[in-house]
């Protein structure tokens, strides 16, 4: 992990850009990591001591961009309903930032899910993300990851065509619409999003069959020896 020099002198220009009726009184640091996903980064607070720790792809991002993710993190840290124009940089950038993403190969069965998915919802419109299988897990059956733009499925899903082509719409309308801001709060199902949703068809259904599969999982963990 690399401590960066400059970083005190950003973390106070984020805090006092963000917070300009108060008085800066920590101590601010920046550390770049390999461990992190990439455009991934956290804030810790600790007393007084605020660390950053970013992706290394920051490292190579416009200073006006990185302040606006200071900000981004601070306003969670503080909860605080605030927008500034450094992080309205950061929201355009993080939208676009998948375009650069590196491309790696797809498993099959999730590269088919995609095509169908695709053909139907999206008239063959969409561009393929990259796609990998997560762990078992019924709690988080998907995700999707912006700055790789990576979509991640639980490998839970693989029984049921239907139920993994279902996820994998939902998590591609997370690359459709992206997220905005509004008062310094993230919304990632705006009412756009939450309209095509309910495109998909019996997606009532599926809803129901996938509370189904987690009970049968969890019951399947219960009684394995």
């Amino acid at each position: 992990m690399e401590l960066s020099k400059t970083g005190q002198e950003l973390v106070r220009r984020a805090y006092e850009g963000l917070f300009p009726d108060r008085e800066y009184s920590f101590d601010g640091r920046i550390k770049y990591s390999g461990k992190f996903a990439p455009y991934n980064a956290n804030v810790v607070m600790r007393g007084k001591q605020l660390t950053f720790g970013l992706s290394r792809e920051w490292m190579e991002v416009s200073e006006d961009i990185v302040l606006g993710l200071l900000q981004h993190l601070l306003s969670k840290l503080f909860k605080a309903k605030k927008t500034t124009d450094n992080m309205q940089l950061y929201e355009i950038f993080l939208r676009k930032v998948h375009k650069a993403a590196p491309r790696k190969e797809a498993p099959p069965d999730l590269a088919e899910s995609f095509r169908r998915v695709n053909e139907k919802y999206f008239s063959g419109m969409m561009d393929m993300p990259n796609l990998r299988w997560g762990s078992e897990s019924t709690s988080k059956l998907g995700s999707y990851h912006y700055g790789s733009d990576t979509v991640t499925l639980s490998t839970a899903l693989r029984e049921s065509r239907e139920l993994l082509d279902y996820v994998m719409y939902h998590e591609l309308l997370h690359k459709k619409h992206k997220y905005s801001t509004k008062n310094g709060r993230s919304i990632h199902h705006s009412r756009e999003f939450r309209k095509d949703e309910a495109r998909f068809e019996d997606a009532a259904l599926m809803e129901k069959e996938l509370e189904k599969l987690a009970r049968r999982k969890k019951w399947k963990k219960i009684f394995s020896f």
